[in-house]
């Protein structure tokens, strides 16, 4: 079995990603909330699918792109200079379009829902732009790409997981430090600008174990796991998998009673930040299914439908809501429309964007605009 054919178990892990991305923020009410101004009933499916959706989210878009980045480095053993320039072409340069992108479409959502001056007051605003460009504050998925950067700057240090996978397991130890430091800070009445910074650095810090645990899974897919231990992996991931599910029970029971988002202070916390390893491991210990191919021809789509898809959620909120139409309809209703049309929608999005060059860069599927004329000068 070649290492590519072995991969597509991979591809279908990352398909799996990005349904789950759309499906999260899919299950929210206009305003990002779970739905709270209606009873609880009538919001139990959309926090019932929002839990399901957390079986995959941004933390795994973290995790499988380590897993790449350690595959990568093994492979070509790049200068420390060339691997870090080639990812901020990848990852920084799309960034800073979308940023740009995401910073006046917005104000399409504003006007239907009568904001626009708050958008534009922040349009005006030096510290937003800095918030915009380095959290990534702009919108709310835009923080994946700074903050993964920063994250590849450690790769030397997750190098060592591949030797020893044991180092995987720092991991529990990294985000235990960040939730308890992090809950500090929120307690120290800084201002918020400050506070936000303060909390990214401690994000990025925290969210090396994954590459700690990916550059240990990476070891370990290279060293090869045998047809029978894969089964034995497997069945060990839905295991944990489902007890990080149950884990996270107290956090949604809060959205529920309350219509508010609470805080993961607990097991609850860990449940969340651990599932991405628990599905990691089901779909590596399934590697050797006989997985279609169409999972890789849709996984090149992935990082696509990440960047786009809040713009087509805010294109459906706003004719749903300018239309009357969600008037009549109960929250189950808005987040099954929303989602059935948010799904398919954002990836026709992006393969739209990959078939017109001058933009398919923006989405990862092609080269920069200036690499492209360097490539022609060259012939």
């Amino acid at each position: 079995m070649s290492a590519k054919s072995r991969l597509v178990w991979f591809d279908a892990n990352r398909v799996f990603a990005a349904m789950g991305v759309v499906l999260i923020h899919s299950t929210t009410d206009f305003g990002g909330k779970p739905f709270a101004d209606a009873e609880p009933s009538e919001r139990l499916i959309p926090i019932l699918l929002r839990s399901i959706g957390e079986f995959s989210g941004s933390e795994m878009f973290f995790l499988f792109s380590l897993f790449l980045m350690a595959m990568r480095v093994d492979r070509k053993m790049p200068s420390y200079g060339s691997a870090i320039g080639t990812q901020a072409s990848r990852l920084l340069v799309p960034f800073a379009f979308w940023v740009v992108f995401y910073a006046f479409f917005r104000l399409l959502k504003a006007e239907a829902f009568n904001y626009t001056d708050y958008i534009w007051t922040q349009l005006g605003q030096v510290q937003s732009w800095a918030g915009y460009f380095v959290l990534g504050k702009v919108q709310y998925h835009m923080h994946f790409l700074p903050t993964l950067f920063a994250l590849f700057l450690f790769y030397p240090l997750m190098r060592g997981a591949t030797r020893y996978p044991i180092l995987g397991l720092t991991l529990f130890v990294t985000l235990g430090i960040m939730n308890n430091t992090q809950a500090w800070v929120w307690g120290l009445g800084l201002e918020a600008e400050t506070r936000d910074y303060i909390i990214r650095a401690l994000k990025i810090f925290g969210y090396v174990g994954y590459g700690f645990a990916a550059f240990a899974l990476y070891g370990l897919w290279k060293d090869g796991i045998p047809r029978g231990e894969s089964r034995l992996l497997r069945r060990g991931g839905f295991y944990f998998a489902a007890l990080a599910y149950v884990a996270t029970l107290p956090f949604f029971h809060v959205a529920y009673e309350t219509g508010n988002w609470g805080i993961r202070a607990g097991w609850d916390f860990y449940g969340h930040f651990l599932m991405p390893i628990c599905i990691f491991l089901i779909f590596l210990g399934g590697q050797f299914l006989d997985w279609s191919p169409i999972w890789s021809k849709l996984a090149k789509y992935s990082f696509g439908v990440y960047l786009v898809h809040p713009a087509v959620i805010d294109l459906c909120d706003i004719a749903l809501f300018t239309s009357g139409a969600s008037d009549g309809m109960s929250p189950t209703a808005i987040v099954v429309l929303r989602y059935a049309v948010a799904l398919p929608g954002s990836f026709l999005v992006t393969l739209g964007l990959s078939k017109v060059g001058a933009l398919a860069w923006t989405i990862g599927l092609g080269p920069t605009p200036w690499e492209a004329r360097r490539a022609q000068a060259v012939k």
